[in-house]
């Protein structure tokens, strides 16, 4: 195994569990004492851990630094369930209306894909979402199958994300995967967290058809991150105040707009 990787294991290893042993280290990565030894000092040199009796810790400025990684950039979600909330509603409302039912879907968190919960229940879905708001709302419905990937919690949003792959996805896929945004432009789908758009390229790589939910106020918006081209949406779902110009873009990328009334 390379150094690189090595480091990489110790440190995903320190981040789940806090501390490690010296022993633990040699046999989980198969290293000789000599090796792992040459490692810690380096690891140690760089402030990223700190070597104690018997193994080795999470510096101070780690661990503040990881507490400071589960917040996302973005209002939290209860601020912004407020804003444009009759769009939303109806917008949810439409997109409920494309699922089939008993159908594989994966649903991902945001305010406006939140509001396709309540349309679900006859439809005996099986969904995964990285959503708590959303698990919060199927639990009360006995017939949808509901099933989450792994993660850590963001708890502004409420929303379990990771960058790992062994996340639980790898066996999931769905029909439709229904999908927010911070910004719908020229450009694409955009989000403001780079870690929203490594974790909903992931999601995309599981689900036949994109579906995104985005009200008329992100096409006047700006984001930073590409999360994909508009060539890779299938259907949009907006509400009556996009313009004639934004819908011939969506369009003249074969996107499918439908306007939720």
């Amino acid at each position: 195994m390379h150094a690189n990787q090595r480091d990489a294991e110790i440190l995903g290893l320190l981040q789940r569990e806090g501390f490690v042993s010296f022993r633990q280290l040699c046999q989980t990565l198969d290293a000789s004492s000599a090796t792992i030894r040459r490692d810690l000092e380096r690891l140690e040199a760089d402030g990223r851990l700190a070597r104690v009796r018997g193994g080795a810790k999470l510096t101070a400025e780690a661990v503040a630094a990881a507490a400071a990684a589960e917040r996302l950039v973005g209002a939290p979600f209860e601020l912004n369930r407020t804003r444009h909330a009759r769009e939303k509603a109806a917008i949810g409302r439409a997109a409920a209306a494309l699922c089939q039912p008993g159908e594989a879907l994966i649903i991902d968190g945001g305010t406006t894909t939140f509001q396709m919960c309540a349309h679900l229940e006859p439809l005996q879905s099986q969904v995964l979402t990285n959503s708590l708001h959303i698990v919060g709302e199927l639990l009360g419905q006995p017939a949808t199958r509901v099933s989450v990937p792994g993660g850590a919690i963001f708890r502004e949003q409420n929303i379990i994300l990771s960058p790992f792959e062994d996340d639980g996805l790898a066996r999931y896929h769905a029909s439709k995967l229904f999908m927010g945004a911070a910004a719908v432009g020229p450009r694409g789908l955009m989000q403001a967290d780079v870690v929203l758009v490594q974790a909903e390229q992931k999601l995309m790589d599981k689900a036949d058809t994109l579906i995104v939910l985005a009200d008329a106020s992100k096409f006047r918006a700006s984001a930073s991150f590409l999360v994909c081209d508009l060539d890779a949406i299938d259907v949009l779902v907006t509400d009556a105040g996009i313009t004639d110009a934004e819908s011939a873009m969506l369009r003249g990328h074969g996107v499918e707009v439908i306007v939720a009334e």
